[in-house]
């Protein structure tokens, strides 16, 4: 692929390629794909410049460098559900770190310091689709794996470090990751088939409902649960339960909110792709883009608020990182 004439969300999804649609730069290029039956004055084309994609891209990369760094200075976060958080906070470094090394490349490119051969271009494309991809596949495992860790923890309190041991918890990481690696380079080298999108958007639908499932169970048991327990340290630790329980549940709504418009995208790229109104919506990829970034730019932040031990541990780390640099 060429750069010159290639925008930014045909080099970020394979879809893109294989489902032709109208394409639109970042920068002030004109579109290669000729569409005379769609008109693309009838949409508001929103052009985002490079600059903030790696603006938004560096800052969500350090944000969630801390956080994985807080956990493991941390020792009181040495704990299963504080693991699968670092995971987490590791995919999202996954979208941080595609899009930061993609947009260097087309800055550079654009601006004449580097040239790129076709091949070269095409591996690098095919690397950044797989950590995208590893990214929203792992993110939505490890979504799932802590609104389980969050349901032991409530209905199974007394067992729950029989249950949910560091060995099990390490196990249960290596395979979510090497699943989500497989899967994804499985995605991408397949990504002409329908059947792959398919296979993505029900992946995303039934991790939501195996999720919605069990908080719901959890908030409604937890609620006739916290009647009947008397004693306080029990009352304590379903509390401290439940308070784990709402920071999943916000991270599950912020991962929708940001996800969603990208997965509808995928949807309408199967149900109605010459669709005037789909082409469209196809059009404003660059601000789903956006929105996807801004998710993994969000999360470090819910973590720092919702738990007063990692929101200590990362003031400890700003300050050592600012005094290192005075």
């Amino acid at each position: 692929m060429n750069m010159n004439d290639t925008s930014r969300h045909q080099t970020t999804m394979k879809y893109m390629e294989y489902h032709p649609l109208p394409i639109y730069s970042t920068q002030n290029t004109t579109p290669n794909i000729s569409m005379p039956e769609y008109n693309a004055t009838e949409c508001a084309t929103i052009l985002i410049p490079q600059e903030l994609f790696l603006t938004l891209g560096l800052v969500s990369l350090v944000e969630n460098i801390l956080v994985v760094l807080a956990i493991i200075k941390n020792r009181n976060l040495h704990s299963p559900m504080y693991y699968f958080i670092c995971c987490l906070a590791v995919s999202d470094m996954l979208v941080s770190v595609s899009n930061v090394v993609e947009t260097m490349f087309m800055l550079l490119h654009d601006n004449g310091l580097l040239m790129m051969m076709p091949n070269m271009m095409k591996n690098l494309d095919n690397v950044i689709d797989i950590m995208i991809c590893s990214s929203v596949v792992s993110s939505l495992s490890f979504l799932s794996t802590i609104a389980a860790d969050r349901y032991i923890t409530i209905f199974y309190a007394l067992r729950y470090h029989s249950i949910m041991t560091t060995q099990r918890a390490v196990c249960i990481i290596v395979v979510v990751w090497l699943a989500s690696v497989t899967a994804s380079t499985f995605f991408i080298f397949y990504y002409t088939n329908n059947a792959v999108i398919i296979c993505l958007v029900t992946f995303f639908f039934i991790t939501l409902v195996f999720t919605a499932v069990l908080y719901m169970h959890m908030f409604i048991l937890a609620h006739v649960h916290s009647r009947r327990i008397m004693a306080f340290h029990k009352s304590r630790r379903q509390a401290m339960s439940m308070k784990g329980a709402i920071t999943l549940t916000i991270l599950l709504g912020v991962f929708i909110i940001c996800w969603a418009p990208f997965f509808l995208h995928l949807i309408l790229i199967l149900t109605c792709p010459q669709n005037p109104h789909c082409k469209c919506f196809f059009s404003h990829f660059n601000l789903f883009l956006i929105l996807i970034i801004c998710n993994s730019l969000i999360d470090p932040l819910i973590y720092a608020y919702r738990s007063q031990e990692l929101r200590k541990t990362l003031k400890e780390l700003v300050l050592c990182s600012w005094c290192f640099v005075m």
